[in-house]
């Protein structure tokens, strides 16, 4: 029995312990079961995901491959490649898409291998790369549809051959390749590298495209007319300048090719020879190999342009014959292999080169003028808008006069509605809680009055609208301001070139000219960096040049010479470049032999130009070497002396409206000071007045502005008057309108204040300028006069003002040379003389009312008389001191200043007091007609007034006041 319980005990327990395993195991199935549910639930929604960013990560896949294919020297393909597939394999882990996992990591690790240096084979790799992405977009394809992305491990399997491969040649391929390139390649790399000037190869890069472009374009005229020779010549011409800029650029291989078919087609050229056979197969075949260089050039393959320079070729290309030719263009196609660069590692890594986009100087030079006329355009709506502001308070002045008018015109009714109220017998004591105008019906013009109240106050809100938008325009004016004049600047960086892109060519011709004249010349450049407007150093480039010569030919002295002066053997030509306010200043400093005033002087007397009796500067005789055909060289050479050169200098740079000064210590040297505007098209200037004339004064043609009391100029003005002094330098004064020709005098008497005076530079004779104001320096936009006014003398150009009046540009230098040569006096002999009695005459219109004033100015100018107008007695009082009119019509009841104030100013003051005064006013009583009488007026007229009464009062007037000053 015990047995019997035991064994039924132990089985329980077996049945228990069955139990508990079950349902643990039901638990552990339940759990997988719910995890697998969750991975399935979660990989149905990333996929999806995953899918649709594949589409954009693949796309930028193709582009980086094309990007890389296209410019294979550059990274930025590469690197962004590198991105995205990683990119791509973190979302396809992510994803469980472990098939596209697998192919974009074998992908990754290769790029990254090429990039870290270890991989030669580019070529494969971005063929293997171009299958990468056409299998992963077939997967990605097949993931669309619902099918399942199939393993790429034959592709991943190349992918690993390469890293291994690459991984064993690498370094022996290396090896091989600069065993091939020995002495070419890269010995002019590791030599040349450091000091590559970029700038001179990126220009010469877009410049070596068109000289090939137009090389095919004359052969293929040329093909069609083998035997006109004028092809060649122009083949000739271009061979010639593309040899010149690969000279420079240090393309020797690319340069002895463009020089030896140049070679080949003046032999061609001097026999007449004919585009045909075998001239015509070799030209074709130089034609092609130009092309190629050129092209590998200028996508970046610079070891490509430089890989037949090898020691062994180098004797045949220099030769010049047919043979040697020949065998420069005999095999195109089979250049020698060029050594790719080594990746650099992503730390090392350039950003790439910012994109160009290639513009016509015309188009630039259209866009600059626009933006002048943008410019001009905005001045002009600026002065409109402060026009519409100074009507404005016009329009409130007259709003407030219009209600104090009404005011008292409703004080004025309420006096008559009481005034019959009592008449009429009404009983205020019957209705004292009522106004009489409460009893009484309100009549019209009471009505009319409150109406007139209320259209004064919808006026003055109105006004204050107006007000509110003339301020935002003025707002949006200042923005337009500043954007157009950020477009103006940057429209004229696109025309700066630096300076330095002139200088190689300097010192090619230094170092040719010293050559020839045996002599030893160092040529020192400081800030060559600065910028320049490309017109103007392009015109710049012939004077320089010119100048650069003569100081070679007659500034340094021989080896001998400078052993006797006891200087070094070695001459110095220093030149900079500066910036002086609105001015570029050129030096040009040599230490030789310097300039023998006392040499030019004999010459200048030998020829006439100046009498001996007369005495003269040493600054007025180092002019005379800019007079053409003035040169004092004992022989004429090559080089310089043939007394042309420096007066082509000087009148190249005036034309520029530069000047150009000369400063010399013989036995020192000589120094050549060159100032040139900024740019051509906007300059700064001054303006000034001179009577009611305004004139432009370029500030680079201004050494200086000082203020003379009245009292000091009255002096300077006699006849044996001393010259003016300022700072050392005598100046002969003269004032501007007499300078000019005009009839302004300049205005001394009644003046409290210095007037300004403005020192002229750059003139062969120093003059100081009298004007009668000075009204602050812009910026203006110089126009061209057209071939109408080309032979006005002294005259630049032209601006606008913002009012829309011309302005003319002086050209002072020039008309103090003018002056100084007598040949305006010769104009104003051949000018007709005009009666004084035929000017137009002046008439100030003064008066309070706007509607009076404009319609007086129409009236007057529609009969052919000038105008100038004051809106209250302190304005006129104002404007005449600026001016003297021939007539005043006067108001008398005006704010600030009343007329019978102005007028006895006008009979007090010296000056004015002949001007005829016609009043017109509503004031017709005889008690203000006697005191404007007693004051002075000459005529009296109401409101309103007749057209030919106040016209023919005007012509008695100016009669009369002629006969008296008479």
């Amino acid at each position: 029995a015990d047995a019997e319980a035991e064994a039924e005990a132990e089985a329980e327990a077996e049945a228990e312990a069955e139990a508990e395993a079950e349902a643990e195991a039901e638990a552990e199935n339940s759990v997988a079961n719910l995890s697998r549910e969750l991975d399935d639930h979660l990989d149905s929604d990333l996929l999806p995901l995953f899918i649709e960013e594949s589409k954009d990560i693949l796309s930028a896949v193709f582009e980086s491959l094309e990007q890389w294919k296209a410019d294979e020297e550059a990274l930025a393909g590469v690197v962004d490649l590198q991105r995205e597939m990683h990119t791509l394999k973190g979302g396809a882990r992510l994803a469980d898409v472990d098939v596209i996992a697998n192919l974009a990591d074998a992908n990754l690790r290769a790029i990254e291998a090429f990039l870290d240096g270890e991989m030669s084979e580019y070529g494969a790799l971005q063929a293997l790369s171009y299958k990468a992405h056409a299998t992963l977009s077939a997967m990605l394809a097949g993931l669309l549809v619902g099918q399942p992305a199939l393993p790429a491990d034959p592709l991943i399997a190349e992918f690993e051959e390469l890293l291994q491969r690459s991984a064993h040649t690498t370094p022996s391929v290396q090896v091989d390749i600069e065993r091939q390139t020995e002495g070419t390649v890269s010995s002019q790399t590791s030599s040349d590298d450091d000091d590559w000037d970029l700038e001179v190869l990126e220009m010469f890069s877009e410049e070596a495209k068109e000289l090939i472009e137009a090389l095919e374009n004359n052969l293929s005229e040329w093909a069609l007319n083998p035997a006109e020779q004028s092809f060649n010549q122009e083949i000739q011409r271009v061979l010639h300048t593309l040899k010149g800029g690969a000279r420079l650029a240090s393309l020797d291989t690319l340069a002895d090719a463009s020089h030896d078919l140049e070679s080949r087609l003046i032999k061609g050229f001097e026999s007449g020879e004919a585009l045909e056979g075998d001239l015509k197969e070799l030209v074709m075949k130089a034609q092609d190999r130009l092309h190629e260089l050129v092209t590998a050039f200028t996508s970046g393959k610079q070891e490509l342009a430089e890989s037949d320079a090898s020691p062994e070729k180098k004797p045949e290309t220099q030769t010049s014959d047919l043979t040697s030719s020949e065998k420069v263009v005999a095999s195109p196609r089979n250049p020698v292999p060029a050594k790719k660069p080594k990746p650099v590692k992503k730390s090392d890594q350039r950003p790439a080169q910012q994109e160009t986009v290639r513009v016509g100087a015309n188009l630039i030079d259209a866009l600059v003028n626009l933006a002048g006329e943008t410019s001009i355009s905005r001045g002009r709506l600026e002065q409109q808008i402060s026009d519409f502001g100074f009507t404005l308070e016009e329009m409130g002045a007259t709003i407030e006069r219009l209600r104090e008018q009404l005011r008292r015109m409703e004080m004025e009714t309420e006096a008559q509605v009481l005034y019959r109220a009592e008449q009429e017998g009404f009983n205020v004591s019957e209705y004292e809680e009522f106004d009489p105008l409460e009893m009484d019906r309100y009549s019209s013009i009471q009505q009319l009055s409150r109406s007139l109240t209320e259209s004064t106050t919808d006026l003055l809100e109105l006004r204050e609208t107006l007000a509110n938008r003339a301020r935002d325009a003025e707002t949006l004016l200042l923005q337009q301001s500043r954007i157009n004049s950020e477009l103006q600047e940057g429209l004229m960086k696109t025309r700066m070139i630096p300076f330095s892109s002139m200088v190689p060519r300097l010192r090619r011709i230094v170092r040719q000219i010293s050559g020839e004249l045996d002599k030893k010349v160092e040529f020192e450049v400081s800030n060559a960096e600065g910028e320049m407007d490309r017109s103007v150093l392009e015109r710049m480039i012939a004077p320089l040049e010119h100048m650069l010569r003569n100081a070679l030919d007659h500034g340094i002295e021989s080896k001998a010479d400078r052993a006797t002066s006891g200087k070094p053997e070695s001459g110095t030509i220093h030149l900079s470049l500066s910036r002086e306010g609105g001015d570029i200043a050129l030096r040009m400093k040599d230490d030789g032999a310097g300039i023998d005033d006392q040499r030019i002087l004999k010459k200048a007397l030998d020829q006439g130009l100046v009498q001996s009796d007369v005495q003269v500067t040493r600054q007025d005789i180092l002019q005379f070497i800019m007079l053409p055909g003035f040169s004092t060289a004992e022989q004429v050479t090559q080089i310089s002396g043939r007394g042309v050169g420096m007066d082509v200098v000087a009148s190249e740079i005036k034309q520029m409206g530069g000047t150009i000064t000369i400063d010399s210590m013989l036995g020192k040297g000589t120094e050549f000071t060159v100032r040139l505007p900024f740019t051509v098209s906007v300059n700064r200037a001054l303006m000034v007045s001179t009577g009611e004339d305004f004139y432009a004064i370029p500030l680079n043609t201004i050494e200086g502005i000082v203020r003379v009391s009245p009292f000091e100029l009255e002096e300077y003005y006699k006849a044996d008057a001393p010259p003016y002094e300022y700072a050392g330098q005598n100046y002969k004064l003269q004032y501007l309108g007499s300078l000019l020709h005009n009839a302004h005098q300049p205005k001394l008497k009644g003046q409290p204040l210095p007037l300004p005076v403005i020192l002229v530079r750059g003139a062969e004779m120093p003059m100081a300028l009298q004007v009668d104001s000075l009204m602050g320096s812009r910026e203006i936009v110089v126009k061209s006069l057209g071939p109408q006014f080309g032979n006005v003398h002294g005259v630049s150009g032209a601006t606008i003002l913002g009012d829309g009046s011309v302005v003319v540009i002086l050209d002072l230098p020039a008309l103090i040379r003018d002056e100084s040569a007598g040949v305006l006096d010769l104009l104003d002999q051949d000018a007709p003389v005009h009666e004084q009695g035929n000017a137009t005459p002046l008439v100030m219109v003064v008066d309070d009312s706007v509607t009076v004033r404009k319609v007086t100015t129409r009236l007057l100018e529609r009969n052919g008389m000038d105008v100038v107008t004051a809106k209250d007695g302190v304005d006129a009082i104002a404007q005449l001191q600026d001016c003297k009119p021939d007539v005043m019509l006067l108001d008398i009841e005006m704010p600030r200043m009343d007329g019978f104030e102005v007028a006895s100013l006008v009979r007090h003051d010296e000056r004015l007091k002949d001007v005829p005064i016609i009043m017109i006013t509503s004031r017709t009583g005889q008690k203000h007609r006697d005191r404007a009488m007693a004051i002075g007026v000459n005529e009296y007229l109401g409101k309103p007034f007749q057209e030919q009464d106040l016209l023919a009062k005007i012509e008695a007037v100016r009669i009369e006041n002629k006969f008296m000053t008479h």
